[in-house]
């Protein structure tokens, strides 16, 4: 008999500011008590990264637009998928989330250089019917 894998735990967030700090938490309580000390750190950083970009390139309406977040174990990660209903915003880098080179002196920019160097993995897809989705892998140990 094939082991039966686990179901993706999944949340819908407000496209506002607040919910960063919530989506956080989500994926932190989600997670196996083994692995918070390896994983949760990480996976609470990509999270906040992937949330505050999603809510800032990707949504309109905060009262109405919802960010998605998927997050589920497989082949040896933990893969974080967060979805926004947009492609971008006009004036924001408007279409696919690409890696900046920010000045110096920049206050902002350094998002996906986070994830780039966290996540053991990542893309960009575009979701089937509207938006974007972020989707970024962290391995964990074996038997972890």
């Amino acid at each position: 008999m094939s082991e039966i894998p686990l179901v993706p735990v999944h949340w819908r967030f407000p496209a506002h500011p607040a919910s960063v700090r919530r989506a956080r938490q989500a994926v932190a309580a989600s997670l196996p008590d083994d692995f918070r000390p390896q994983l949760g750190d990480d996976l609470g950083l990509l999270t906040s990264e992937l949330v505050t970009n999603a809510i800032r390139h990707g949504t309109w309406r905060e009262d109405e637009d919802r960010i998605e977040l998927v997050l589920w174990p497989a082949d040896g990660h933990y893969w974080l998928a967060v979805s926004d209903p947009g492609s971008g915003k006009a004036g924001h880098g408007a279409g696919k989330p690409q890696l900046a080179c920010p000045k110096p002196e920049s206050e902002g920019g350094r998002g996906l250089i986070l994830v780039d160097r966290l996540a053991t993995t990542w893309t960009v897809r575009p979701r089937p019917t509207r938006g974007t989705s972020v989707v970024a892998g962290l391995s964990f140990p074996p038997g972890g």
